[in-house]
C-alpha cells in the first residue's frame, strides 16, 4: 500500500450524511476532517478579513462567494501538508475544484448519493446547534434533551433552508451546481459514487475502498453488514 499521504474529499447533498461518514473516517484512518463551515465559523466569530466580509452575504441571505471559501480552504490547506486529509464541503462549485486542482492532485473523491425523497424527510427534521454546527435529526440522531444541544446545554434551531418550503428548491440548487464538479471528477477517474437509504448500509463499502488506499488506524469488522445486505 503506497505510504503517500492521502488527499481526499466527499460530495453529497444537504442532509446526504456527510457530517456522519466524515467522523467515521477520521476515527477509523486517522485523516484530518477539514469542514468549510467549521472553518468559516471560526473566522466569523474571530473577526477576520475573510469572517467580517463573509458574515456580510450571509446576513443577507447570499452565498458566499468562492473566491472567500476558497482563500479560506487553501490557508488551512497549507498547514496540513504533512497530514492525510478529507474535504467536507469544499469544494462544492466547478471553480472551487479548479483552484482545489491547481494546488494538489486528488487521490478519492466519494461522492453520495441519496434519494431525493429520503434528502427531503431528513431536512425537514434536522436541527442545528448554532455555534458549533452539530447537527441532529429527530429520527435517528436525537438530542438528549429534545431542543438542546448535547455538549453545551443550548438551545437547537432549524435553519429556514431546512423547512419543508424551502427544502425541494435547496436541493434542486445543490444538484445544479455540483453537476460539473462530479464529472470533472469522474473524467479524473477518482470519483466512487455510494447509494442509499441508509448510511450504516453504505459505510461498509466506503470502508472497505478506503482500506485499498490507507491502513486503518482502528480497524472495523464489515463482514456482519456485508452479510445482512446479502441477506
Amino acid at each position: 500500500m503506497a505510504s503517500k499521504l492521502l488527499r481526499a474529499v466527499i460530495l453529497g447533498p444537504p442532509g446526504s450524511g456527510k457530517g456522519t461518514v466524515c467522523q467515521r473516517i477520521a476515527k477509523n484512518f486517522g485523516l484530518q476532517h477539514l469542514s468549510s463551515g467549521v472553518f468559516l465559523r471560526q473566522n466569523i466569530r474571530s473577526s477576520t478579513e475573510v469572517g467580517v466580509l463573509a458574515k456580510q452575504y450571509i446576513d443577507e441571505g447570499l452565498p458566499v462567494p468562492d473566491h472567500l471559501i476558497t482563500r479560506v480552504m487553501l490557508t488551512e490547506l497549507d498547514k496540513m501538508k504533512n497530514q492525510h486529509w478529507l474535504l467536507d464541503g469544499f469544494p462544492r462549485t466547478l471553480a472551487q475544484a479548479e483552484a482545489l486542482n491547481n494546488i494538489c492532485d486528488l487521490d478519492l473523491v466519494i461522492s453520495l448519493n441519496i434519494p431525493f425523497e429520503t434528502l427531503k424527510d431528513r431536512l425537514n427534521t434536522r436541527w442545528i446547534h448554532p455555534r458549533s454546527g452539530r447537527v441532529y435529526n429527530l429520527e435517528f440522531n436525537p438530542p438528549l434533551v429534545h431542543g438542546m444541544d448535547d455538549v453545551t446545554g443550548e438551545k437547537l434551531i432549524q435553519h429556514e433552508h431546512d423547512k419543508p418550503d424551502a427544502v425541494v428548491s435547496r436541493l434542486r440548487q445543490y444538484k445544479d451546481v455540483a453537476k460539473p464538479v462530479i464529472e470533472m471528477y469522474k473524467s479524473r477517474a477518482v470519483l466512487h459514487t455510494f447509494s442509499g437509504t441508509e448510511t450504516d448500509r453504505i459505510w461498509p463499502y466506503i470502508y472497505t475502498l478506503l482500506s485499498t488506499k490507507i491502513s486503518p488506524v482502528h480497524p472495523e469488522d464489515t463482514s456482519q453488514a456485508f452479510r445482512a445486505e446479502e441477506q
